[in-house]
């Protein structure tokens, strides 16, 4: 049994146990600490009676004051949707152009359009709109497959491209290659004289020249400027969405062609939404 004894030097008794000559001593905790123990018990039980606190078989103890994380989140964001809706009504009864004219509305579309396409298109169009060569085209410019105007813009996000919306953009360039339409001579020529537009030198008189107006100059133009209603890409600058720009790339395009395709947003989003949008992406980078 141990033997309790006090310690000569500070005159504590020991608890009795002793180890190599060293005898550990029965030191209380101070009364400050025994103080806010027991006042973090006295705490605890209060909070179970007033907050939610005890799991149930079929919920949990619901607390005197009736509070609720859940229920205070609903209240905040019952609140900012009050806040918003002043807002969104003036959106909602505005067109898109008009929404551009009022400074206010402006800062507020672009502000919910950042958002909505930060969650929506930034996935396959790039943070700020920037694209991905090879599969996505960058709206931070202006170059526009489909049109760059803010109905144009608008159209585009409220039905996409080539998807199964009845009202859908649409359209699809010839597999000259695949399909036997042209000769691999022939998709050899075509492809230099769009490189020689491209660097806006065309090469007049060249059997390329002839082949590009008797097959494409009906979609890309005479000149290689494009046709926004088709949605075909202008040939006569150096912008490529599926091809580098070499004559390689070019006539595996004309050979069997890549298309992309776009969701149809209004069978997701709500008006004001697609309206802020089309503001946004026509201010990202030269809308006409």
């Amino acid at each position: 049994m141990a033997t309790v004894e006090k310690d000569s030097v500070s005159g504590q008794n020991t608890t009795g146990h002793e180890w190599d000559g060293i005898k550990e001593l029965n030191t209380p905790l101070p009364k400050w600490w025994v103080y806010v123990f027991w006042a973090t018990v006295v705490w605890a039980v209060g909070y179970w009676f007033m907050y939610p606190a005890w799991p149930l078989l079929n919920g949990y103890t619901q607390g005197s004051l009736g509070y609720s994380s859940r229920g205070e989140l609903s209240n905040e964001l019952e609140a900012q949707k009050k806040a918003r809706s002043a807002w969104l009504s003036k959106i909602e009864a505005s067109d898109a152009s008009a929404i551009e004219k009022d400074k206010d509305l402006l800062r507020y579309a672009m502000a919910g359009g950042k958002i909505a396409f930060n969650e929506n298109c930034a996935p396959c169009h790039g943070s700020g709109g920037v694209g991905v060569a090879g599969a996505y085209p960058t709206l931070a410019d202006d170059e526009w497959l489909w049109g760059g105007t803010l109905a144009d813009i608008e159209q585009t996000i409220k039905y996409g491209v080539r998807n199964t919306n009845k009202d859908t953009r649409t359209s699809e360039m010839p597999k000259f290659g695949v399909d036997g339409t042209l000769k691999p001579e022939q998709i050899a020529a075509v492809s230099d004289y769009v490189v020689s537009l491209a660097s806006k030198a065309p090469a007049k008189g060249s059997a390329g020249e002839t082949v590009y107006a008797e097959n494409c100059a009906v979609c890309h133009g005479e000149d290689g400027s494009g046709q926004a209603a088709l949605g075909a890409p202008a040939l006569n600058n150096q912008i490529w969405l599926f091809v580098k720009g070499s004559k390689d790339g070019i006539a595996a395009q004309v050979n069997n062609p890549k298309h992309g395709a776009m969701p149809a947003w209004a069978e997701r989003l709500d008006a004001s939404t697609i309206k802020m949008l089309a503001v946004y992406v026509h201010n990202l980078g030269g809308g006409k």
